[in-house]
C-alpha cells in the first residue's frame, strides 16, 4: 500500500501548476537586472510573480521583497528592532527577540502594545490562529497563507513574511510584505535588487513557482477547501478520541487552521510514534520540522500550559488538499493500533510482578 504524506506543514507537496511555471521560467535564459531584450523578458516574469502574490496576499497596495525563505525574510524584518513576541513563535522569530507576551492555554496571544510586537497568524504544531491587532509591527503569516482567507492591506500591521513551500510552492524562496512607508535594513548587502533591500539575483525558477502556487492555493480558498479539511480534521480527533481516552489535543478548544492536528498522549513519546508511524507507511511529525529530532519539549507546548513530560509525548498530523478521507481513515486505524500496543506494553510493566 502506498504511504500517506501527512506532515504538510512541514512542506507541503510541489504543486502541478508550480512546477510547470518553475520549467517555463528555466527557459528564460536572462538575468532581470540585465537591460536587453532577455533580460527585459526575465525581469517581466519577476514583476509578473511579484503582483501575482502579493494579489494571492490581499496586499495590493504593499511592497514585497524576495528572500530566500521565510527565515531570512524575518531576519530582515526583525533585526535590531527589539520586539516583544511570545513562546509560540517560530525559532526564525524566537532568534530576534525574548518571548514575554502571555500565551492562555488554549494558545491564543494576549498582545498589549501592537506597535512594539511580533505575533503569528498560524501556529505551526497546533494549528492554533490568531487576531492580529491592527499596528502590529511584524507578522508570521507563514503557515496562514495559502490555507485560510486572509488580506494583509485589511490587517493593518506594518509588515510580514511568507515561505513558498508552506503551499506548495518551492523549498529555497519567500518574501517580505512591507506596508508604503516601512523601511527595512538590507542584510545582504552588493547589488541593487528589490530596491536595495536584498542584494543578489533573484531565483526567478523558484519565484515563478511560489506564485503559481499562491495562485493556486487562493483557488482552493475560493472554492471551498478549508472547510473541507476542517471536517476531515475534526472526523479524525473523534476517531482518535474514540481509541484513546487520555490523549488530548492542544488548540482544540479555539480556531485551528483546516488540516492541522496536535495530538498529546502522556508517557508515549513523540519521537517514538514519529517512528512507527513511519513504518506503518505515514509521514508525520513530533512538532515543528526545524526543531524535529531535538531532544527537549516542544516550547509551544509548554507555552500553553503542557509539562515538559507530556510536552515530549506530541505528534502534529497536516494535511492539504491532495490528502483524502481514505487515507486519514488509514492514519487513525495505524496509529490506534499502535497505541493499543504501546498501552499493553506499559500496564504490563506497571502491573506487579505475578499480579
Amino acid at each position: 500500500m502506498s504511504r500517506v504524506y501527512l506532515d504538510w506543514n512541514a512542506t507541503a507537496p510541489l504543486r502541478p501548476e508550480a512546477r510547470a511555471a518553475m520549467a517555463e521560467a528555466g527557459e528564460l535564459p536572462g538575468n532581470p537586472s540585465s537591460v536587453h531584450a532577455e533580460g527585459r523578458a526575465a525581469k517581466m516574469a519577476l514583476e509578473r510573480a511579484r503582483e501575482a502574490i502579493l494579489s494571492a496576499l490581499g496586499a495590493d497596495s504593499a511592497e514585497l521583497v524576495f528572500t530566500s525563505g521565510a527565515t531570512e525574510a524575518a531576519a530582515l524584518a526583525m533585526q535590531g528592532r527589539g520586539l516583544a513576541c511570545a513562546a509560540v513563535e517560530h525559532d526564525a522569530v524566537l532568534a530576534w527577540c525574548e518571548p514575554s507576551l502571555p500565551v492562555a492555554a488554549d494558545g491564543r496571544v494576549t498582545v498589549a502594545d501592537p506597535h512594539r510586537a511580533t505575533l503569528q497568524l498560524a501556529n505551526g504544531e497546533t494549528g492554533v490562529l490568531q487576531d492580529l491587532p491592527a499596528g502590529l509591527a511584524v507578522a508570521d503569516l507563514t503557515q496562514g497563507f495559502g490555507k485560510i482567507p486572509f488580506a494583509f492591506d485589511w490587517s493593518g500591521i506594518e509588515a510580514g513574511f511568507v515561505s513558498a513551500h508552506k503551499l506548495g510552492g518551492p523549498k529555497g524562496v519567500g518574501a517580505l510584505i512591507l506596508r508604503p512607508g516601512t523601511e527595512v535594513e538590507a542584510r545582504i548587502r552588493g547589488g541593487g535588487q528589490e530596491r536595495g533591500r536584498r542584494a543578489g539575483t533573484e531565483n526567478l525558477i523558484g519565484i515563478a513557482g511560489f506564485a503559481a502556487a499562491a495562485e493556486a492555493a487562493q483557488r482552493e480558498i475560493a472554492a471551498g477547501i478549508p472547510e473541507k479539511l476542517s471536517e476531515m480534521r475534526d472526523r479524525l480527533q473523534r476517531a482518535l478520541e474514540a481509541g484513546a481516552g487520555t490523549t488530548t489535543y492542544p488548540g482544540s478548544e479555539t480556531r485551528r487552521l483546516p488540516g492541522t492536528l496536535s495530538v498529546v498522549t502522556p508517557g508515549w513519546p513523540g519521537e517514538t510514534q514519529v517512528m512507527q508511524m513511519d513504518l506503518a507507511g505515514f509521514a508525520v511529525s513530533a512538532g515543528s520540522a526545524c526543531s524535529s529530532g531535538k531532544a527537549r519539549p516542544s516550547g509551544v507546548l509548554r507555552a500553553m500550559g503542557v509539562s515538559d513530560a507530556d510536552a515530549t509525548c506530541a505528534i502534529r498530523v497536516s494535511f492539504g488538499a491532495g490528502t483524502t478521507a481514505e487515507e486519514l481513515d488509514r492514519f487513525a486505524a495505524a496509529w490506534l493500533a499502535a497505541h493499543d500496543r504501546w498501552r499493553a506494553r506499559r500496564d504490563g510493566r506497571d502491573r506487579p510482578a505475578g499480579g
